[in-house]
């Protein structure tokens, strides 16, 4: 499977590299009952073998059957993925307010990038993240491949016997997901579960997406899935190039400026002052972004129609529209309050050697 065929699917915020599996039951509805009522979960399978996984964080090596007796939560994600992230102060409240009756919950790290098999990138945003539960590292899809799994985030809820009972593809839904894990529990002997609903305060990146206003969506830079290149016409693929700035940018077009160079994964900066320019209608504008050598610190000035963006900028730029990229990963530069419409953003990169990966929005 490879790493870099992720497209997006807006209604569920999920992202997937290819069709999805058809499975029975997926519930898309269920109102909260009222204590000692069941809802009818079917059995979809059973919980897959973790077999796959190149190595574990957080916990030794988990089998399904050593799971026996425990509810489990298994939750695919990969560290730059926006739709996950905007699903984990979720998963790492239910891991806090359930493990003691019983649920376990396994995240099984799926890499997209390339940069994402690196294990010390993997441990170092677990650490950022606070992904303290069980880790399976699935850098071969080995485990990706034993669930028949598509989706980044993908969750599935196994019983105490191990039949998975429930799945949900991307954001949302987390109430029923969240009464799912308590009947489950209930079904498995746990007694005086708090049926109320875990209560959240997601920064950053992990913030919801105002759906409402968002009409951008992720594009990738790199030329194996890049869409709405302006400059598409005079690209120089996989050398360097020398691109000029477009005024009036069509929405949802991207466009180069400077010496890139333009690889099947990303666009890399070959010399110092390069610009990246997208016109987008959100109010978050996220780059998954890195640079090229370990260690390197590249600093950038983010604009919102040609001016500062300041008072507009994200949690990774200062006021000034100013930041520094030091690790590869998913950079949030602009968060907008206010109304929404059709801007220009761009950055600027101060130094040579930035990888510009993927464009998201919310």
């Amino acid at each position: 499977m490879s790493d870099d065929r992720r497209t997006t699917d807006g209604a569920s915020g999920a992202a997937t590299t290819s069709a999805p599996n058809s499975r029975p039951g997926l519930l898309r509805s269920l109102a909260h009952r009222v204590a000692g009522d069941t809802a009818d979960l079917p059995v979809e399978g059973h919980l897959a073998s973790f077999d796959g996984a190149t190595g574990w964080l957080n916990s030794e090596p988990l089998t399904p059957e050593g799971l026996r007796g425990r509810v489990v939560l298994v939750d695919f994600w990969t560290y730059t993925c926006i739709n996950w992230l905007r699903t984990l102060p979720y998963v790492r409240a239910w891991s806090t307010k359930y493990a003691a009756a019983g649920l376990t919950v396994v995240g099984v790290h799926t890499p997209e990038f390339g940069f994402e098999r690196d294990l010390h990138n993997i441990v170092e945003q677990a650490r950022n993240f606070g992904v303290d539960y069980p880790i399976a590292i699935d850098s071969q899809y080995g485990v990706w491949g034993a669930f028949a799994n598509h989706f980044w985030p993908a969750v599935y809820l196994a019983d105490e016997q191990g039949r998975i009972r429930f799945h949900h593809f991307g954001e949302g839904e987390y109430a029923m997901t969240e009464m799912v894990i308590q009947q489950l529990l209930i079904d498995a002997g746990a007694q005086d579960i708090d049926q109320d609903l875990v209560a959240v305060e997601p920064r950053g990146l992990e913030v919801a997406a105002d759906w409402r206003t968002s009409e951008s969506s992720e594009t990738y830079t790199g030329y194996g899935q890049s869409t709405s290149f302006a400059s598409d016409d005079v690209a120089a693929f996989d050398r360097p190039h020398v691109y000029a700035a477009r005024q009036g940018l069509p929405l949802n077009y991207w466009d180069l400026s400077g010496n890139w160079t333009v690889a099947r994964h990303a666009a890399i900066l070959s010399e110092t002052g390069g610009r990246i320019a997208f016109q987008f209608h959100a109010r978050d504008v996220n780059l998954v972004m890195g640079p090229a050598s370990k260690g390197a610190a590249i600093p950038f000035r983010v604009y919102l129609d040609d001016q500062v963006a300041d008072g507009a900028h994200g949690t990774d730029v200062e006021p000034g529209g100013r930041g520094t990229v030091t690790d590869q990963r998913t950079y949030q530069l602009i968060r907008q309050t206010g109304e929404i419409a059709d801007r220009r953003f761009e950055i600027e990169f101060l130094d040579a050697g930035l990888e510009a990966y993927c464009f998201t929005f919310g």
